[in-house]
């Protein structure tokens, strides 16, 4: 089909857009940029905790360096990635032009360029040095104008976050093709619900926290301050009841990411649709009432502690579903392993990991005895890591043809998943036993019997490192060299792939048409004559629905 439509130019992604694809890729340019930050951070971390003593930065610094580095990496790295994805796909996978607020999506993405100036800007007045839980008593005494930035940073970060969520929900529920139903959208439509309820239902409740926390620094209130009277175990529940559904505000956008890329790849039907599909609404319920699960050892009752204990243990359950749906969709597929779906399946054994090791830490006395060691920073890690990082590669790799026009690097590609998968699990499964035999976190300094498995660590963390190079050659490289992509490189079924790649600026030359079967999912039939792998599949798909 001839092109008779004009495409953005290069020039109007350094500008201010209203175009979903253009803030798309300008949040997922400044997520990657924050990620390279955050992670440069993190080496000079692992070089310090290389050996036992401070002998590379000091204490301090590297308080400041823990915190900083924590901060980026969930406010503006893995939160705006997955927001990057979500501006970019749901209006084409509705078959919508735009999302419903054009002009107040672009004020979301533009509050994220300050939000982190304002989080490194925090280095040359003493950064806060009270981890990215930022708990009182110790945040009020860690350096008043450092602490006062990194508030208002995160303010505008979750303001940003709560534009965007509207933005979200408002598209899904109104802008879909008209017959698109509820139980035709794409699953990583589902996933963008659960996420953006989160959001818009547990970030006010952190910014009230920090509000209160900015009065007791500057104007001497004692909300959250001990010496005054205050009750810093009011902050923890503040800031968990928005923090525990942070993890997955960052982990939901991936599953729908996971849940899409793994059909194409294998040339199978996603196994369970609707079970996947509601499962994220019951993740997005219970991750509401989870929070005090990681208050175990800040003297809460006995009776509370069972109530999160339990309900903590039940999230479990449509995770799950999930996991055993993705893995059924694989099993008996015609795998076609290049990097998308290599991450993919990276993804899957990783946040497994994680997952096992957090029905660990959901019971009590397993919890007490881990707690603020080494075995928390593994499973966060795994779960955020490998529950987010790798979906997010597998994305890049899946749908970078349709954002760019041109196919990545396969051989680049391989190289990539190989260092990261081997980087990050010599960095992070060690740190399991580490923590099993009492390592604490958050220290310059520690016991010299753990240095050997420390030197290990650190080892991974540089391979891990090594592992963004290759990325970035291959990203550069496939924008202006790479060949040229087709309209639906992958024979995928969403409506996405019905149009150009990259897209026209109006989206589609005309409404896309939706394919009927278990997804209800368009598919133009030009891109499946001839492909008798694609045919068998259809034919499959008919016959199951």
């Amino acid at each position: 089909m001839e092109q008779t439509h004009p495409q953005r130019k290069w020039q109007d992604y350094f500008g201010f857009s209203t175009d979903h694809k253009v803030i798309g890729v300008q949040y997922l340019v400044t997520a990657f940029f924050f990620y390279l930050v955050g992670g440069a951070l993190a080496e000079v971390m692992r070089v310090e905790l290389a050996t036992p003593d401070p002998d590379f930065v000091q204490p301090e610094f590297y308080n400041q360096l823990m915190t900083m580095h924590g901060s980026i990496m969930l406010f503006l790295w893995i939160i705006p990635a997955g927001a990057a994805f979500a501006n970019y796909l749901i209006p084409l996978m509705i078959g919508a032009e735009d999302m419903a607020f054009p002009r107040l999506n672009a004020v979301a993405f533009w509050m994220i360029p300050p939000g982190g100036i304002f989080f490194l800007c925090s280095f040359f007045v003493g950064a806060p040095q009270a981890g990215w839980t930022s708990y009182p008593p110790l945040s009020l005494v860690s350096g008043l104008w450092g602490e006062e930035i990194w508030i208002l940073s995160v303010l505008v970060l979750g303001t940003s976050s709560m534009l965007g969520g509207i933005n979200f929900v408002t598209t899904i529920l109104k802008m879909r093709i008209p017959e698109m139903d509820i139980h035709s959208m794409p699953l990583f439509c589902w996933s963008m619900l659960a996420t953006s309820a989160l959001i818009i239902l547990g970030t006010p409740v952190l910014a009230a926290a920090l509000i209160l926390l900015s009065f007791d620094l500057i104007a001497g209130t004692a909300f959250f301050n001990p010496a005054g009277g205050g009750d810093p175990i009011v902050y923890q529940h503040m800031f968990w009841f928005y923090s525990h559904p942070a993890v997955y505000i960052m982990v939901l956008p991936f599953f729908g990411v996971i849940s899409e890329i793994l059909p194409v790849h294998a040339r199978k039907p996603i196994f369970g649709y609707r079970a996947i599909a509601y499962s994220s609404l019951a993740i997005s319920f219970l991750g509401l009432i989870v929070w005090a699960h990681h208050m175990f050892t800040s003297g809460t009752p006995g009776w509370l502690r069972m109530f999160f204990m339990a309900t903590t243990m039940i999230i479990a359950v449509p995770t799950g579903i999930k996991v055993f749906s993705w893995c059924a969709t694989l099993w008996g597929g015609k795998l076609n392993l290049n990097s998308a779906l290599l991450f993919g399946i990276g993804f899957l054994s990783s946040f497994l990991i994680g997952g096992l090791s957090g029905v660990m830490v959901a019971s009590a006395p397993f919890d007490i005895h881990v707690h603020d060691t080494y075995f928390v920073v593994a499973h966060f890690h795994y779960v955020l890591f490998g529950g987010a990082v790798f979906a997010l590669f597998a994305a890049v790799y899946h749908w970078f043809p349709k954002m760019s026009g041109r196919m990545v690097n396969e051989t680049l590609g391989r190289i990539h998943f190989i260092l990261t998968f081997v980087g990050f699990n010599l960095t992070f499964l060690p740190m399991h036993p580490l923590g099993l035999q009492g390592m604490n976190r958050r220290i310059a300094l520690y016991d010299p019997q753990f240095q050997a498995v420390n030197e290990l660590v650190t080892i991974g963390s540089f391979i891990l490192a090594v592992s963004t190079i290759p990325f970035l050659i291959n990203m550069v490289w496939s924008v202006f060299k790479g060949e040229k992509a087709p309209r639906n490189p992958w024979n995928a079924l969403t409506l996405e792939w019905q149009t150009s790649s990259p897209p026209i600026i109006e989206n589609f030359e005309e409404e896309p048409v939706l394919w009927a079967g278990p997804y209800d999912y368009g598919i133009d039939s030009e891109s499946i004559d001839g492909d008798e792998e694609v045919e068998d599949m259809l034919a499959e798909v008919g016959s199951s629905s």
